[in-house]
């Protein structure tokens, strides 16, 4: 599929989240003071299928956390690749949401500077157990994407890996990333193989309804305050970027 890209240009601003110490163990409610818990919005008619859902994610990451990098060891050069079009600069704010092992942190540290701010969040204890390795890159937090423990506005950007296919309620969560997110800010939905080296993987196929395809995608994030702003599906990777709308 080719690579499609517009041009948007992004407003400097100064940090909106406070740079603090990473704790020593995972944080399960947030320690910066710039870091507000937001009141839970009322429960959908399906929200119990939801719930269904997240728990399933959280057992299977669970079942695989301490293996996973092991799995998977060449993925780094792809992960930098795609933080590198994030376009982050020393200072920012960045959420790795779903974060996993944290293997993106280092990297988002590196993008942002000793000034700028890293968040690791994720729902499953045992991959968070495993990030603690990069502790000193960012602080970590255990949480949903669906309830994010920040102020309006917080974040200059968004990194998620594997995010979108393990959304349950993709319109509610992306409309809760976008609400964490200045205007102008960039969402990135990575992962380091395209949809079909992907399916190939698991031996399945592809299906039109597929959330990933940019026809499907593209509108899901209009409505949930994004433009896609590039669309790349090739056997090395899997990246959209999308800037939020005012």
């Amino acid at each position: 599929m080719p690579h499609r890209t517009e041009q948007s240009k992004r407003p400097s601003a100064a940090p909106t989240v406070q740079t603090t110490p990473a704790a020593p163990t995972v944080q399960t409610t947030p320690a910066a003071p710039a870091v507000q818990t937001t009141p839970a919005t009322p429960a959908s008619p399906n929200a119990r299928d939801e719930r269904a859902e997240r728990e399933h994610a959280r057992e299977f990451f669970a079942v695989r956390a301490a293996d996973w990098d092991r799995r998977f060891p060449d993925d780094g050069p792809r992960y930098a690749a795609a933080i590198a079009l994030l376009g982050l600069k020393p200072g920012d704010s960045v959420l790795d949401a779903g974060c996993g092992t944290g293997r993106a942190l280092p990297l988002l540290r590196a993008a942002v500077g000793p000034q700028g701010t890293v968040l690791g969040l994720d729902l499953t204890p045992e991959m968070l157990q495993q990030a603690l390795a990069h502790r000193a890159e960012a602080a970590l937090v255990n949480g949903d994407v669906c309830h994010l423990p920040l102020r309006d506005g917080a974040l200059d950007a968004v990194f998620g890996a594997g995010l979108i296919s393990h959304l349950p309620d993709p319109p509610t969560d992306l409309r809760e990333l976008a609400r964490v997110t200045r205007p102008g800010g960039t969402l990135a939905l990575f992962h380091p193989v395209g949809r079909a080296a992907l399916a190939a993987r698991q031996g399945r196929q592809i299906t039109p309804d597929d959330l990933r395809a940019e026809p499907n995608l593209r509108p899901l994030l209009a409505a949930s305050g994004w433009h896609l702003t590039s669309y790349t599906d090739t056997a090395e990777r899997y990246l959209v970027l999308a800037t939020r709308t005012a």
